[in-house]
């Protein structure tokens, strides 16, 4: 399969002074293939969206490298880098309120990526501005509307409009749905994988639910931490999953039936800890059930299973 983006030891540090610094991301290793979907799943804090935004631009790499196409992309992103990529890479973001301008109206904001990176003509915009709205599900009578006006799902379907009228290659999804109502929830995962095979999309997919990943991702990686703690075929994490980190957040994963005969959930014990200046060793040792001598000493790095043939890997010394 040919690799679209690839990332080498991506690393994002944030210092806040006093010689503090966060550890966002740590040298993160990832590729994604063409008409892919990789799901990134972790607890909040665990550096998935910053990641996202890092491989996009829209933080500046502390360290390590990204590629679109073999390219090596910018470190620090100009206006003529945002310019240049804004018809290949895209992002949808998680707050469908916040990331739209609200002194614009619902046509205004879908149409302003065509405004600046194209040189389409007005009527020509107004078009297609009109043609996203229907394949989003919303009327083209709510092009005048503002964002005030919608519902959180409406302004979702806005915000992918707003991503996917640029027509790019690369999508990354930043918890698309998680500030959505549950029952709004499975429309937008359609609309999402309509869209995708329509316009034949490479989708990076940010979430916390595990089961919802599964179903829209082709593979995906567990990150914690800043990490990546395992990576593989999506059925594979989540039906035989190695990391006790992935193992226990499957067993937290609530699930639509109850019964009184089953045995009671295994949980992960405590909060993810801080991200400022992070002690050696498994970031996950001090909330690991099999915690070893080495956890905390050294960090383990992440190797494909030897029953794999490289498609499955964990970062654990059980292993």
């Amino acid at each position: 399969m040919t690799v679209l983006i690839e990332t080498k030891k991506l690393t994002k540090h944030f210092s806040i002074g006093r010689n503090n610094t966060v550890h966002a991301v740590d040298e993160v290793s990832l590729r994604i293939h063409q008409k892919e979907t990789m799901g990134l799943v972790g607890e909040s804090g665990s550096g998935k969206s910053t990641f996202g935004k890092a491989l996009l631009g829209l933080h500046r790499k502390t360290s390590g490298e990204a590629f679109y196409k073999k390219k090596l992309l910018p470190n620090n992103y100009k206006s003529s880098d945002f310019q240049k990529y804004a018809t290949s890479m895209q992002m949808i973001f998680q707050d469908p309120y916040s990331s739209l301008n609200p002194r614009m109206t619902a046509g205004e904001i879908v149409a302003e990526g065509l405004y600046l990176h194209t040189k389409l003509n007005k009527n020509t915009i107004n078009q297609k501005v009109s043609e996203w709205f229907s394949l989003v599900g919303l009327e083209k009578s709510y092009m005048s509307r503002y964002p005030h006006e919608f519902s959180g799902g409406q302004r979702q379907r806005i915000g992918i409009a707003r991503a996917l009228i640029m027509e790019p290659e690369f999508v990354v999804c930043d918890e698309p749905i998680s500030a959505l109502d549950v029952s709004v929830q499975a429309q937008i995962i359609n609309l999402l994988e309509k869209l995708k095979t329509s316009l034949n999309l490479t989708l990076l997919f940010i979430a916390h639910d595990l089961s919802m990943v599964r179903y829209v991702s082709d593979r995906m990686a567990v990150m914690y931490l800043g990490k990546i703690v395992e990576i593989g075929n999506a059925n594979d994490i989540f039906f035989s999953p190695k990391h006790p980190y992935t193992q226990l957040l499957i067993s937290s994963n609530p699930e639509p039936e109850v019964s009184l005969n089953k045995k009671s959930k295994l949980t992960i014990n405590g909060e993810i800890p801080s991200a400022i200046n992070i002690k050696p060793g498994c970031r996950f040792a001090d909330r690991c059930p099999k915690v070893m001598k080495d956890c905390r000493e050294n960090t383990p790095k992440l190797k494909p299973l030897k029953t794999t043939n490289d498609k499955h890997s964990v970062a654990c010394y059980l292993y």
